[in-house]
């Protein structure tokens, strides 16, 4: 504990400001770009990596039918959950044709760009 005894936060700074003092005004100038170029990365990487949860409870419930159904009742079933099979595959096709739509466009921004 003794190493820590001779530090303080008001040395630090004077030291700071003694160093600083001794750079010339284009090394102060590359000083501040370099921390701000470093700040924005670490904010956009900080940025990019917050993810919403978007947990989206699927629960599945099982119909149990009778060993002994028609092939009529079999088939009105089938009528009945058509529509909602297409619905849903409707709207999966659309979002993919979506997410494809995006990144096609990207790709279009980055071959603009010569990428």
């Amino acid at each position: 504990m003794q190493f820590f005894s001779r530090m303080s936060p008001v040395s630090a700074i004077r030291d700071l400001r003694a160093f600083l003092a001794t750079r010339t005004r284009i090394d102060l100038a590359f000083l501040v770009a370099s921390m701000l170029i470093t700040g924005f990365f670490i904010y956009a990487f900080a940025h990019d990596s917050r993810v919403d949860p978007t947990y989206k409870r699927d629960i599945v419930y099982v119909e149990q039918w009778p060993e002994n159904r028609t092939d009529a009742e079999i088939v009105a079933q089938q009528k009945i959950d058509a529509p909602i099979k297409a619905a849903a595959l409707k709207a999966q096709a659309d979002a993919e044709a979506e997410k494809r739509a995006s990144f096609k466009r990207l790709d279009d921004k980055l071959k603009g760009w010569g990428i």
